[in-house]
């Protein structure tokens, strides 16, 4: 977790802002500006338009009885990628973009899904797997009953 960490908090920056000075050196400083403003607010529009298309089809599937998982993970990843967007810098402005656009979004959500099932799937082998002194017994540990007094 600390080297995520790291990389989230110090690696990112830094290569966010060697990029913005070579685009700035590139294009000019005011072009960069611009180039950034108008990235974070078409990407506020999208964010805006998927979240909605994503927040009709999780009541869509409310409505016919259907659990909302992909609509859930699919709103999660609207909202990741449009916090990634409304960030200044490119690096993140890609990784906003891929997770708003429809076809690479479903990309990234069957990654998602695959290595959380990969680990769900490990983790209940590791529970099948352990002594039964490991395993808690419910009935074991009955909570007293409370009387009250008047």
């Amino acid at each position: 977790m600390l080297p995520l960490l790291i990389l989230l908090f110090v690696l990112v920056p830094i290569a966010e802002l060697a990029i913005i000075i070579q685009v700035g050196q590139a294009v000019g400083v005011w072009w960069t500006v611009a180039i950034l403003i108008a990235d974070s607010v078409l990407g506020s529009l999208l964010m805006r338009t998927q979240g909605r298309t994503v927040w009709r089809r999780f009541n869509q599937a409310l409505q016919s009885g259907r659990v909302p998982a992909t609509e859930v993970l699919d709103g999660g990843l609207v909202i990741f990628g449009g916090a990634c967007l409304l960030t200044p810098g490119f690096l993140t402005d890609l990784l906003g973009l891929l997770l708003l656009l429809p076809p690479t979004r479903a990309v990234v959500r069957r990654l998602l899904v695959r290595r959380f099932a990969l680990r769900m799937v490990d983790e209940m082998a590791r529970g099948a797997s352990r002594p039964a002194s490991d395993v808690v017994d419910a009935t074991a540990h009955e909570v007293p009953e409370r009387r009250f007094e008047r």
